[in-house]
């Protein structure tokens, strides 16, 4: 639920920068006109200079894992609008899009997202940091920030038109982050946000499911032991459903663990062959794709509502391809005839995306602290061992989140 404090009464706005974001220390400071509200930020260590660099994991071009540079000379992020946040990054998660950001995925359509009038030049993204949750504290807010304050523990992902989590201080939008649950440490929670506001975007925005309509319903979700399958068990199952999931033998374990109701193990034969005694399903979430949607669109219960959800799809890869525009004509004419094809036989095909979205992790935090649902960290890197991070990550058949620890002592790993 949406908490009234998120509610901002723009008609004083501009008069609660100095009781709602006080600076915690002699060495932060707000400066400027009251009619312009601009912000200023200082070194925050016990200089009084003010503080421009900063620590930071950076790419300057696209590439492998020898593209990633350490650099303590990344620029200090700045707040621009009167509804964002700085935050000190404590620990932030890795993903499998940040090893494909890495590589130029995306590289067109995150470009219009951040430059729309293509104001700027070609590369004016680098140098990028990657990274994609990130647990810390706020350091500074805007004129506009009601529902925050310095010192406050929060996490959030990252939206990847963003300079991510891999540097000493991140700028976001307040909408984009939530209160820290008081559960978890730093590293524990930079495990979750950017998965489970994907699932959380598939399952519920797309897939229409909630906590009120899903007991009893037959879930399938195909790849189930990464960062998205892990988390999704835990918030169907919290919410009454009966969840199949498939998954290799070795992940059998971690999958149960989580409450799955019933696994298939793809080492184990064809995975249409095993899922034929089964009952069919009301929602299936795919996070394989591939020759996956060959099939997985025959277990769903004909002219019953039954969604199936994919979060592989060719949207980016057509933007690239072909640029925004063909891209964006491309992928419409695709989902479409997707849409069509498989509605005629009953069932609901749609494309599934990550959504950043504070409100959305302030539900999940009461979920966690509630109990319902639990981190899957897998391993735990320092902020020197950031290419070693990347090619764990790369190696694939992640049982959990791969976590690199920004500042040392939020967690064992440092």
């Amino acid at each position: 639920m949406i908490t009234l404090q998120r509610i901002r009464i723009v008609a004083c706005s501009r008069w609660l920068c100095t009781s709602h974001c006080k600076p915690v220390g002699p060495n932060i400071s707000v400066s400027g006109e009251s009619g312009h509200g601009s912000l200023s930020f200082r070194n925050l260590s016990t200089s009084t200079e003010r503080r421009t660099i900063m620590p930071a994991w950076v790419i300057d071009g696209y590439g492998g894992n020898e593209v990633l540079r350490f650099t303590k000379n990344a620029s200090f992020p700045i707040i621009h609008y009167p509804n964002e946040v700085i935050v000190k990054v404590h620990a932030a998660g890795l993903n499998p899009i940040d090893i494909s950001m890495r590589g130029g995925y995306g590289a067109a359509t995150l470009a219009m997202r951040r430059d729309p009038l293509n104001i700027n030049q070609s590369g004016r993204e680098f140098p990028l940091v990657l990274g994609r949750d990130v647990s810390g504290v706020i350091m500074e807010c805007g004129l506009d920030v009601a529902y925050f304050k310095p010192g406050d523990e929060v996490w959030a992902a990252v939206p990847p038109w963003k300079q991510g989590g891999l540097a000493e201080f991140v700028v976001l939008s307040a909408n984009e982050v939530s209160h820290k649950p008081k559960s978890l440490s730093h590293p524990e929670a930079a495990a979750v946000p950017y998965v489970a506001s994907t699932a959380w975007s598939a399952l519920v925005n797309t897939g229409g499911v909630s906590k009120d309509n899903c007991a009893n319903k037959r879930m399938l979700i195909i790849g189930a032991s990464g960062g998205v399958g892990t988390f999704a068990i835990q918030m169907l199952k919290a919410w009454g459903a009966h969840v199949t999931v498939t998954c290799s033998q070795n992940a059998e374990g971690l999958v149960r663990g989580l409450g799955a109701d019933h696994v298939v193990d793809y080492t184990a034969g064809d995975v249409p062959e095993q899922l034929k005694s089964l009952e069919k399903f009301d929602l299936i979430l795919d996070n394989v794709g591939g020759v996956t949607e060959n099939w997985a669109l025959d277990f769903l219960k004909p002219w019953a509502g039954a969604k199936y959800v994919t979060l592989v799809t060719p949207f980016l890869f057509n933007t690239d391809r072909l640029g925004v525009a063909d891209g964006m004509m491309q992928n419409g004419v695709t989902i479409a005839r997707k849409t069509l094809k498989h509605l005629c036989k009953g069932v609901h095909y749609r494309w599934g995306f990550f959504a950043p979205s504070g409100p959305t992790l302030d539900d999940i935090s009461e979920m966690v602290d509630a109990g319902q649902v639990r981190p899957v960290l897998e391993e735990q890197f320092p902020f020197s061992q950031v290419p070693q991070a990347f090619l764990k990550l790369e190696k694939g058949h992640a049982r959990g989140k791969t976590v690199v620890n920004v500042v040392t002592g939020s967690g064992d790993a440092q």
